[in-house]
């Protein structure tokens, strides 16, 4: 008996266990960077988005004529449409840009101070400040400026 026991050959049950081992170690690594490259992927997605949109709110601001533009202005677009307690007046004219859902923009301009008289405003310049977040959180902030020409 003991003869035809030897001439066979398998894996013992130790043998069994540390193949499933290796291979356990092997797919969890696999499985950790599958959820790491998936969370990459959502995060360049939403500020690839964020970008666009800061980038639209910000060419549809400077492409309205400088007249229009009231001097410390804010207001916020959402997926619903714009929302201002003091509205631009190209608003009616010239909407601005539609936002996906779940992202805001918050569009501010602001007139630079003047170094040479303290209190006092530039005349004909304007920094134009756009933020977009997604679902509360920000994820990107543009600055540019308007100049009256």
């Amino acid at each position: 008996m003991k003869s035809l026991m030897k001439k066979e050959k398998g894996f013992t049950l130790i043998e069994v266990l540390v193949a499933l081992l290796i291979l356990a170690i092997i797919g969890t690594g696999l499985l950790m960077a599958l959820t790491i490259a998936s969370k990459a992927i959502i995060i360049a997605d939403e500020r690839t988005t964020a970008e666009s949109l800061a980038r639209s709110q910000m060419e549809h601001v400077k492409n309205q004529d400088y007249s229009t533009i009231n001097v410390d202005w804010d207001y916020t677009v959402t997926d619903s449409g714009p929302s201002s307690s003091d509205p631009p007046d190209w608003w009616v004219s010239a909407p601005p840009p539609s936002v996906p859902d779940g992202y805001n923009a918050n569009v501010s301009a602001t007139p630079l101070p003047d170094p040479e008289n303290p209190g006092s405003d530039l005349v004909g310049i304007q920094k134009i400040t756009v933020t977009v977040s997604h679902l509360g959180d920000p994820v990107i902030t543009l600055e540019d400026y308007k100049v009256d020409r």
